[in-house]
């Protein structure tokens, strides 16, 4: 799965100039928290809510409504947008984007293609992912369960649940307690708890949890 198959598109941009009232404005109607800052077709900066809110005045300002709406009328996009860009080809793996987002402390990187921006990927759209990936939204059984981590142990799992006429809904496999070790969660169709534990008993070392879901 790649960026340009999970991005928000057509992308909803600002400029420079954008006074951060109308861009709050904006932010508001396109229920959006961020959006690339683009001049001359050229990507600039990225600008988040938060930094449009950090740029209004505190509610406990002594300014009259009048100074505060002229000095508004000052501050634009670019007074507060951030200039150092990180952004993602639209041809990027989607756990490579997760990855950056997640190393860089950022909600969301703008996608480019051939140098201009067509997207941007967000940490909703990657909940979205993460809802699939887990079956989230489709009734089942759900297990996590932890094996040893060795070759054949997936294989000896997947063919137990196939062979008792479990269909997989979800399948994820997470670091265990320690290096010899895997956690497994996955959600199976088809099969009650019972013989979910019955068939795995001798193939996992040991279940943490087993529930309809």
């Amino acid at each position: 799965m790649f960026v340009g198959e999970r991005m928000s598109h057509p992308v909803i941009s600002v400029s420079p100039e954008t006074p951060i009232h109308d861009a709050l404005v904006m932010f508001k109607k396109e229920h959006i928290r961020r959006a690339p800052v683009i001049k001359n077709g050229k990507l600039v900066g990225i600008v988040s809510e938060g930094d449009l809110h950090n740029a209004s005045p505190s509610p406990v300002t002594t300014l009259s409504v009048w100074e505060m709406n002229y000095l508004l009328s000052k501050v634009t996009v670019a007074h507060v947008m951030s200039k150092k860009i990180k952004s993602v080809d639209v041809a990027t793996p989607i756990e490579e984007a997760a990855r950056i987002m997640a190393d860089s402390k950022i909600g969301g990187l703008p996608v480019m293609r051939s140098g201009k921006v067509v997207g941007i990927i967000t940490e909703t759209d990657l909940f979205k992912i993460f809802l699939e990936l887990m079956g989230a939204r489709t009734k089942g059984i759900r297990v996590t369960a932890e094996i040893e981590d060795h070759a054949g142990q997936l294989a000896k799992v997947t063919k137990a649940v196939s062979d008792a006429g479990g269909t997989f809904i979800s399948f994820g496999q997470f670091s265990g307690e320690d290096p010899s070790t895997k956690v497994l969660t996955f959600k199976v169709a088809g099969m009650k708890k019972e013989d979910i534990k019955k068939v795995l008993a001798k193939v996992v070392k040991k279940f943490w949890d087993i529930r309809l879901s």
